[in-house]
Order: structure tokens, then C-alpha cells, then sequence
């Protein structure tokens, strides 16, 4: 479910540190809720986490098309990313943010900045955007916990900011939506596995 920014700015994160620089663009409730401890479990999750291969056609194909026109126009060509076209926002870590990054990401071209108990960040950068994952573990409605994603971006120029504007109503309609409903498939299948014996009878 898609959140009003408030619902993150609100929360003392030490992302706020990092992004004053950039846009919030989104802020998200995931379909995950949890105890006090299993915030890990949804990092994990996430890191090895493939939207593009998700259960939407819809999503499939806009991401299909994605990544498609990025190796055309060389969006995603190593001289635009991290460490290259931006120097990583690692470099803006205070000491106690430093231990090193984790988890590694299996298929998003994202990189991790650092890991709490409650909240994690992670980068990435092409040739439109800069931007910021951040995943927070927060109290819900029912006494537990549930995570929060927020999407930070700093547009790459005119192109940046096109890219952004043209991307909007087909992330918020269809492939946010999609990725939210394979989060909460997943985190499911997880919490059935995790269920003691007989707890369902």
C-alpha cells in the first residue's frame, strides 16, 4: 500500500543523514508482518528478491522493456553506476554506519550501505537516476511489526527527471502493486515454513 511521505520523515531513520539531497519518491507498506526479530528474514528476502520474473505479465514486460532500453542507450553501462558517475553515498557513512555491507543482491543492481536492526539502505545508480532503497521495521496495527520501503532518487539531469516523470503511473499501477503482492506471497511461504508443528490444526 502506498504510503503518504509523512509516514517515513515522521521516523527518526539515519537515512535522513544520507538523502537530503534527494527525492522522497515513494513511501510503501509491505505485506510482511512479523515479530520484533524477524526483521533480518525480510532483508534477506528482499536481497534475493527478482521482481522482473514475478507473477504479472504486465510487470514482466515493463520490466522486460526496461532493461531492454537501457542496453540500448547504455543506461546501465559500469561508467554510470556507483563509484563512477556518483561517488557511493558509503563515503557520507558516519563510523558506527561502517561495519561492512550486507546482504549481497542476487539479481537487482543494487549495492547494500549498511545494516541495523530495525533498518537497512542500499544504492544504485545508472545513467538516468541515483537512487536509494531504504527498509525500515515498524510497529503495525495488531501489536507486531511489518516492514516499510521508501524510494529516494536524485535525477541524472533532464533525462533523469523525463525518465522519472514517464516512469511514474506504470510503477504506481502496475509494478509496485506486483512487486507488493510477490513480497507478501514469498514472506507467506515463509511464515507457513517457520510455523510450528500442528499450528495449524
Amino acid at each position: 500500500m502506498l504510503l503518504p511521505h509523512s509516514a517515513h520523515t515522521s521516523s527518526p531513520w539515519r537515512i535522513h543523514e544520507l538523502t537530503r539531497d534527494f527525492q522522497l519518491e515513494d513511501v510503501w507498506a509491505l505485506p510482511t508482518p512479523g515479530g520484533p526479530d524477524d526483521f533480518r528474514d525480510l532483508v534477506d528476502l528482499l536481497a534475493s528478491a527478482d521482481p522482473s520474473r514475478g507473477s504479472s505479465q504486465a510487470a514482466r514486460m515493463l520490466w522486460a522493456i526496461r532493461w531492454k532500453v537501457g542496453a540500448i542507450l547504455d543506461w546501465d553501462r559500469p561508467e554510470a553506476g556507483v563509484g563512477a558517475r556518483v561517488a557511493t553515498l558509503r563515503d557520507r557513512l558516519s563510523a558506527d554506519l561502517r561495519d561492512p555491507p550486507t546482504p549481497e543482491f542476487d539479481k537487482l543492481p543494487f549495492t547494500s550501505l549498511y545494516l541495523l536492526t530495525n533498518e537497512w539502505a542500499a544504492e544504485l545508480a545508472n545513467q538516468t537516476v541515483h537512487g536509494v532503497m531504504h527498509v525500515g521495521w515498524v510497529p503495525n496495527d495488531t501489536g507486531g511489526y511489518r516492514g516499510q520501503m521508501a524510494v529516494y532518487v536524485k535525477p541524472n539531469g533532464a533525462l533523469g527527471t523525463a525518465y522519472m516523470a514517464a516512469i511514474r503511473p506504470f510503477r504506481h499501477r502496475i509494478v509496485y502493486p506486483a512487486m507488493m503482492r510477490q513480497i507478501g506471497a514469498s514472506w507467506r511461504r515463509r511464515s507457513s515454513r517457520m510455523a510450528p508443528a500442528g499450528a495449524h490444526l
